[in-house]
């Protein structure tokens, strides 16, 4: 029997009775195995579709269409609107339905991008007055706080001890349900319950039978166990009076107690800070309530910006290595505001207190990536008066980047911004971007 010899194979010729028939070999070939499935691999931005499977999208405008039905890994996760992801699939002939084989994150979706849509459709039935409104996180009107709201459609309204003092749990349960009522869109209630030194609502007792401790507290006596529960307990007991922000936590980095932020903060390093401020706002998150990562660009050991200017002259090293790291924590654990204070750091605006800085907002944005609610200290506070020019404060602040301001003095604050943006001097559209991530905040924390 002949040998016919192949790349190195040996394979026996057809014996005789194995011959086919030439009918015989025309009906197999009629009936051939399709053509085999081809491995590919594309990278986009994820789009869910209503049926439960995603479109990607690469910058070339083109889309394709998967399914995750017969997927077997376990990072489905990762496939959320608006993330940059890299799939393995089988090209199927016929097919525009595309089986994934594998999932990798490339980068994770922008801050609400689930809620952008919703948030600009309700942008367009605003007015300019109420866009600008929503810019505001005002302080608590001591009178005519209803009448206040629906004048000036304040985004937030802040909650100091005195807002508290002296009222039971339904009492502050009934007020500011009259705060929600008076407002078109629902608000942000916001008040500083840091634990320590700076708390509002547990400083009155017939709210809380003692005053949360501080970090340091916490942390000498339970570690971080002790942190989660009462980030936990604070949380909830907000949320239960209608407090759905709470300006916390305190990300600045203090190890030595001459400094005046010192006994606000956790007082360890940074790395410890970061992990601190890591897992309170994912327990906030969880919780449902609103967080705002304080004072950006870091205090270090400068003084109290509430009584005068704070000179911040250390070296942009030791922000990128200390002071950013709990901040670039909290970022990536998703929180939704950021606080700039007023302290001028010299090595990134020696001119101007870094509320009113562009530099200061274009590193938060850019360097750390973040995408959320830029927010002001205080503007009536000492160290920034000098600053500003009376009334455009708020104009200022609005220039230099921030989403909203804190403002005591709305009644001249927002008309000041409204005027602005009619005498062309601060672009509409700038406010409706600010006005957009308002919004998408609301709606994130379930107020819309």
């Amino acid at each position: 029997m002949g040998l016919l010899i192949m790349a190195g194979c040996q394979r026996e010729m057809p014996s005789a009775s194995s011959k086919e028939t030439p009918s015989e070999s025309a009906s197999v070939n009629s009936q051939s195995s399709p053509p085999p499935l081809v491995k590919q691999s594309a990278r986009g931005i994820v789009h869910m579709e209503e049926d439960g499977t995603f479109t990607l999208s690469d910058a070339g405008g083109n889309a394709i269409q998967f399914s995750l039905s017969e997927y077997q890994g376990e990072n489905t996760s990762i496939v959320q609107e608006g993330a940059k992801i890299q799939v393995e699939y089988l090209e199927e002939t016929g097919t525009q339905l595309f089986k994934v084989l594998s999932l990798l994150l490339v980068a994770p979706p922008p801050l609400w991008a689930e809620y952008r849509s919703q948030a600009e459709d309700i942008l367009s039935t605003m007015t300019l007055e109420e866009k600008v409104g929503q810019l505001f996180f005002i302080r608590c009107p001591s009178v005519d706080t209803a009448e206040q709201i629906a004048a000036y459609h304040p985004g937030g309204i802040l909650m100091f001890g005195r807002d508290f003092e002296g009222i039971t749990t339904e009492q502050t349960i009934e007020k500011i349900a009259s705060y929600q009522q008076a407002s078109a869109i629902p608000l942000l209630i916001g008040a500083d319950e840091e634990g320590g030194t700076v708390v509002r609502v547990s400083a009155n007792p017939l709210l809380r039978q003692s005053r949360f401790p501080s970090p340091q507290q916490l942390f000498n006596r339970g570690g971080m166990s002790a942190i989660v529960s009462d980030a936990e307990e604070k949380s909830r007991l907000l949320l239960s009076l209608g407090v759905n922000v709470n300006l916390a936590p305190v990300c600045d980095v203090s190890t030595m107690p001459v400094d005046f932020i010192y006994n606000r903060t956790l007082g360890q390093d940074a790395a410890h800070t970061a992990v601190y401020v890591d897992m309170v706002v994912r327990v906030m998150k969880k919780e449902g309530i609103g967080c705002v990562l304080k004072h950006f660009p870091g205090y270090g050991n400068n003084l109290d910006t509430h009584t005068g200017i704070a000179y911040d002259c250390r070296p942009l090293e030791t922000f990128e290595s200390s002071d950013f790291l709990p901040f670039q924590a909290g970022i990536q654990a998703g929180a939704g505001c950021v606080l700039v204070s007023h302290n001028i750091v010299s090595v990134m605006d020696s001119a101007n207190p870094a509320s009113l800085s562009p530099e200061v907002h274009r590193i938060l944005r850019k360097k750390l990536g973040f995408q959320g609610i830029i927010l002001t200290d205080d503007l009536s506070m000492d160290a920034v008066r000098m600053y500003t020019e009376g009334e455009n404060a708020a104009v200022q602040a609005v220039a230099a980047g921030n989403d909203m301001l804190i403002v005591s003095d709305y009644i001249r604050q927002v008309p000041a911004v409204l005027q602005a943006v009619q005498d062309g001097r601060l672009d509409e559209g700038l406010i409706d971007g600010a006005a957009v991530r308002v919004l998408c905040w609301k709606i994130s924390l379930g107020l819309i």
